[in-house]
C-alpha cells in the first residue's frame, strides 16, 4: 500500500497520514532507582526529522487493525494497537480505526520507534474520533505505554526528568547526526535490570542544554554496559570514535555522531554504509506531528 508522506494528506480511501518522528537522547543519566523499581533519570530528548509513516482510516466496525510488513512484534503486543485500545474509555464504542504502518526504525535501536508510534496513534485517534482529550491526558495514558511516548505526545524537544515523564520544552541549535544500527536489538528490561548498571550519576542543571555547553554533552551511563555485553555495538562506537564523540542513543544499539552541516555528515556516512546501516537525519525542536 502506497500513500503520499505528505502530512496531512488524506488518499482516496480516507486514509489520512501521521508522522511518527524518531529521537536521539543526547545526555542520560541515572540517578537512583525508587521503591517501584523505575529510575530516576534525566535525559536530553533530540527529535528528529525522519521516522516511521502511520496512515488511519476511521471506521465504525469498533475494531482496530494494523498492517505492516514489520512482523517481529504481534498485533495485539503492537504499541500501536496498545494506544488504540487505551482510548476506550472515552470513546463511543463503534469507532474503531484501519491502520497502516511503514516500519523505517529498526526495534532495539534506542531511537523510540515504538514509543513514537503510539504517540503518535494517540494525536490521530483523539483528532479522527473528535475526543477533545487534553495533551495533558494523551501523556497520562501513554506514559502507561512507556515512559518516552509523553515526549512524542508534546512533539517538543525536550529535557526529562523523573522516569522521563516531567518535560521542560529545550530549543537546541540545528545539528546534523549520522546514526549507525549495528544490527542488534537490546532489550529495555534487561538492561535496566543489570546489576552491572550505574544507578549513581550526579544531576546536571536543565542550563546546561540551553548554553554552548550543550556541544559537550554526550554522556549515556547505558553506555559501557551495552558495549561490554554486545560486541557489535563496541565495534560501532570504536570505529566512529575516528571521527568526533560517538555516543549510545537510549537503551538501544545505536550509535551517533553530532555534525554542524549536511556535507560533513554524508561523507562520514559514505564510510559506514559499507558496514552500517546506517541514517542521516537533521535535528529538529518540533515534531512535525504538531
Amino acid at each position: 500500500m502506497t500513500f503520499s508522506h505528505e502530512a496531512g494528506y488524506t488518499n482516496e480511501h480516507s486514509y489520512s497520514y501521521w508522522p511518527a518522528p524518531a529521537k536521539l537522547n543526547l545526555e542520560l543519566r541515572i540517578l537512583g532507582r525508587r521503591d517501584d523499581g523505575y529510575h530516576e533519570l534525566q535525559t536530553l530528548f533530540q527529535l528528529l526529522d525522519c521516522g516511521d509513516e502511520i496512515w488511519i482510516k476511521p471506521n465504525l466496525t469498533g475494531h482496530i487493525t494494523l498492517q505492516s510488513e514489520y512482523d517481529e512484534v504481534p498485533s495485539d503486543d503492537n504499541l500501536i494497537v496498545k494506544a488504540a485500545r487505551a482510548l476506550s474509555d472515552y470513546k463511543e464504542a463503534q469507532q474503531g480505526a484501519d491502520i497502516v504502518l511503514n516500519k523505517n526504525l529498526p526495534s532495539g535501536a534506542g531511537l523510540g520507534g515504538g514509543s513514537s508510534d503510539a504517540a503518535t496513534t494517540l494525536v490521530a485517534l483523539n483528532h479522527l474520533w473528535d475526543l477533545q482529550l487534553s495533551n495533558s491526558q494523551l501523556c497520562d495514558i501513554g506514559k502507561n505505554l512507556g515512559a518516552d511516548v509523553p515526549v512524542f505526545v508534546k512533539g517538543k524537544t525536550a529535557w526529562a526528568e523523573g522516569i522521563g515523564e516531567i518535560l521542560t520544552e529545550t530549543q537546541m541549535p540545528p545539528k546534523w547526526y549520522l546514526i549507525v544500527y549495528p544490527d542488534v536489538k537490546i532489550n529495555t528490561s534487561e538492561i535496566f535490570s543489570h546489576p552491572a548498571l550505574t544507578r549513581d550519576n550526579k544531576p546536571i542543571k536543565l542550563r546546561a542544554t540551553r548554553t554552548e555547553a550543550s556541544l559537550e554533552l554526550g554522556y549515556n551511563a547505558f553506555e559501557p554496559l551495552v558495549a561490554e555485553l554486545y560486541p557489535e555495538v563496541r565495534e560501532a562506537l570504536e570505529f566512529l570514535s575516528k571521527f568526533g564523540k560517538a555516543t549510545l542513543t537510549g537503551t538501544g544499539s545505536c550509535v551517533f555522531l553530532t555534525f554542524d552541516n549536511e556535507r560533513e555528515v554524508r561523507k562520514i556516512a559514505a564510510l559506514c554504509k559499507q558496514r552500517w546501516l546506517t541514517l542521516t537525519a537533521r535535528g529538529i525542536n518540533t515534531s512535525p506531528l504538531v
